[in-house]
């Protein structure tokens, strides 16, 4: 019996030391000639190969393109479409030099189509000249931290001195991803161009939209010299990934390698509910009253957390104890989120019941010490016994007034 005990403890042993499901799942084998998954939440990074390596873009520069659009113009800003003659295999709208389309159709015409017009014509309208729309791709590039990035162009067709990394170009789609316009445009497989001189449709090259429901980004690229590029965004079950793929030998390749890192991401990654709505995380006596409040969380907050993570939470800016009056949900402090112990997340505590003012009794004696608290109670049975006797005085003159003469 003590042998099979030592056995059953060995075998215990032998399972947690054994990795998670998640860390056994194997690393994806990729085509790609640079890659990178990211957790954009946390900024981590799940997985890469030549993360930091420069390499030309192709039409993945247009995130930029549209980025700068997106921040300079509004939706129903009109645009003119400048002359452009398209080589052969560019990628276009049929745009009519001349015609005004607004924003909103550019930015369709842009990152879906990946229209080569649509960039030159923004490219003048935004910053006067092509020029000097390059100044401002770059400078912008600048201050989003992409180091490794350099643009000569809006579109991405000069090749070698348009270059960046799949590090840069993921944080370029998550950027582009923060405004909701972009976000909700390139989840979709097709749009309506509706100004300029008729209406058109575009489709979006991006073929893993719906063909994949989960797929939701970003931006795809291709040129003989860069191969074929894809910075994809995914959302499934609360998490969302960011891939990039460069160097492909093909879309198919692309499109397959985007999968394999978003499979892996899912795999590794979940997302938990850190705080619920109405959780109580505190109980707090109220100044001048017998009586306790509690204190709840003002909403829901989920994090997405590698697998066998947990989140912990900490209070802060909670008082000794509650003065009124407050009405119920009033803010009185906050719960903090940390993820491996940095601050991601911080939820208002509010009360879950009205706070009553303090009692007459308590608010003397907070004022003028226990002294006062003592003259008033006196007072108050002074103002009770001088009530008392005028009416038992009263009662008397009226038993007198009732006897007979």
């Amino acid at each position: 019996m003590t042998g099979l005990i030592r056995v059953g403890v060995l075998l215990a042993l032998l399972v947690l030391a054994l990795p998670s499901v998640a860390d056994a799942k194997p690393r994806p084998s990729l085509s790609a000639r640079a890659a990178i998954l990211i957790e954009p939440s946390s900024g981590e990074i799940i997985y890469a190969r030549n993360p930091y390596t420069r390499r030309e873009i192709a039409s993945t520069t247009k995130m930029m393109t549209a980025l700068l659009l997106l921040e300079r113009r509004s939706l129903r800003h009109r645009i003119k479409v400048v002359n452009y003659n398209a080589g052969a295999g560019e990628s276009t709208a049929g745009l009519i030099p001349g015609e005004r389309l607004t924003s909103a159709d550019m930015l369709r015409a842009l990152l879906l189509a990946s229209a080569n017009e649509a960039a030159a014509s923004i490219a003048v309208d935004v910053g006067g000249s092509r020029k000097g729309f390059v100044r401002m791709m770059n400078a912008r590039a600048k201050r989003a931290g992409l180091r490794r990035t350099r643009f000569s162009n809006p579109d991405g067709l000069d090749g070698r001195r348009n270059y960046s990394t799949a590090r840069d170009l993921a944080t370029l789609g998550v950027l582009l991803r923060g405004d909701s316009f972009a976000r909700r445009l390139v989840d979709r497989s097709q749009a309506k161009l509706s100004s300029g001189f008729r209406s058109r449709t575009v489709y979006n090259r991006n073929t893993l939209i719906g063909s994949v429901p989960w797929m939701n980004g970003i931006k795809t690229g291709h040129t003989s010299s860069a191969g074929y590029l894809l910075v994809g965004g995914a959302s499934r079950n609360g998490i969302e990934l960011i891939s990039v793929v460069m160097g492909e030998p093909s879309e198919a390749a692309r499109n397959a390698d985007t999968l394999k890192l978003m499979r892996y991401g899912f795999g590794r990654y979940q997302s938990v509910r850190a705080v619920t709505k109405g959780q109580r995380f505190a109980t707090l006596e109220v100044e001048g009253r017998d009586a306790m409040v509690g204190l709840i969380a003002s909403r829901s907050a989920d994090l997405v957390m590698r697998k066998g993570e947990r989140p912990t939470t900490v209070l802060s800016g909670l008082p000794s104890r509650l003065t009124g009056p407050l009405a119920r949900g009033a803010r009185v402090g906050e719960v903090i989120v940390l993820r491996r112990g940095k601050s991601v997340e911080r939820v208002a505590l509010v009360t879950a019941t009205a706070v009553a003012a303090p009692s007459l009794l308590a608010t003397a004696g907070g004022f003028a010490g226990p002294a006062a608290g003592i003259v008033v109670a006196l007072t108050l049975i002074t103002i009770s016994a001088t009530l008392l006797r005028k009416r038992r005085h009263k009662r008397r003159l009226e038993r007198v007034q009732r006897r007979p003469a």
